[in-house]
């Protein structure tokens, strides 16, 4: 069977390898063709050769899937703690050694070592059967996310709004600035200096929306044993609501420092 088997595999067709025998009714004699000698041969050489490369990768499957539970447990917390949608895994791993003397493991492979923020790391794989094994591997990881980047140029100072970030799945691993998930995120922050299209958003890159610009008329309201007073001034910098900045009050020509309560509106801090 293992014969005719190989032989259809290979499209043989049976008929041209048989041996000639002779005229009909011709069985006696102890002569063996050549030709079957060949295949015998050959066959017997087939089920001689080592099984050692489809249990090679068997070993190689189950500590690919074991390492990539093993990160993705490593990475839930903080996946779940920022609730971030969409996150996918992925990982190179090199064997710090051979693995083509390992037996498969009849149950899972256990992994130990490494952390959320690291992307390179050293594990421990180990088969808990007995005798069992134990090996070294290098780690790569690479954590996949969704995050927003700019759909148009954003230019500087102008107010963001939904329309003008989409999402992009990149490696977190490369966006060392920092990042943004939902769009809640950056809806109504400022663009702090041009943003180019496609541009992940990130800390650096965005603020709290101007309140108040350089050279900006803004109204100075001063409170004083609940009596209210209020002025003109001048806004000497930028600022945001709730930062304090330099303010000129047009009316003493003294420079005194305000804090920003509302766009264009500063009150005197004594």
């Amino acid at each position: 069977m293992i014969l005719l088997d190989f032989m259809k595999m290979n499209g043989a067709q049976i008929t041209r390898h048989l041996p000639h025998l002779g005229p009909r009714g011709n069985t006696g004699g102890s002569t063996t063709s050549p030709h079957w000698l060949q295949l015998i041969g050959f066959c017997l050489f087939l089920l001689a050769l080592p099984a050692t490369s489809k249990a090679s990768t068997t070993i190689n499957q189950q500590v690919d899937q074991a390492i990539h539970q093993h990160l993705s447990a490593l990475m839930r917390p903080s996946a779940q703690r920022e609730n971030w949608q969409g996150m996918r895994i992925a990982h190179t791993s090199t064997p710090l050694g051979s693995t083509r003397t390992l037996a498969t493991c009849s149950q899972a492979p256990a992994v130990s070592g490494g952390a959320a923020d690291s992307y390179r790391q050293r594990l421990t794989i180990t088969c808990p059967d007995q005798p069992g094994w134990r090996m070294q591997v290098a780690t790569e990881m690479q954590v996949w996310l969704p995050v927003l980047v700019a759909a148009r140029v954003i230019d500087r100072g102008q107010v963001i709004s939904a329309a003008d970030v989409k999402r992009q799945e990149i490696d977190i691993g490369k966006a060392p600035r920092g990042f943004y998930h939902h769009p809640k995120q950056v809806a109504g922050m400022g663009a702090k200096r041009r943003i180019r299209a496609n541009q992940v958003l990130s800390p650096g890159l965005i603020a709290l929306p101007l309140a108040v610009k350089r050279g900006d008329k803004v109204k100075i309201v001063a409170t004083q044993d609940g009596i209210s007073a209020s002025m003109s001034g001048e806004a000497i910098s930028n600022a945001a609501e709730g930062e304090v900045i330099r303010v000129k009050n047009l009316s003493s020509g003294k420079t005194i420092d305000a804090k920003v309560i509302a766009p264009g509106v500063v009150t005197s801090i004594f």
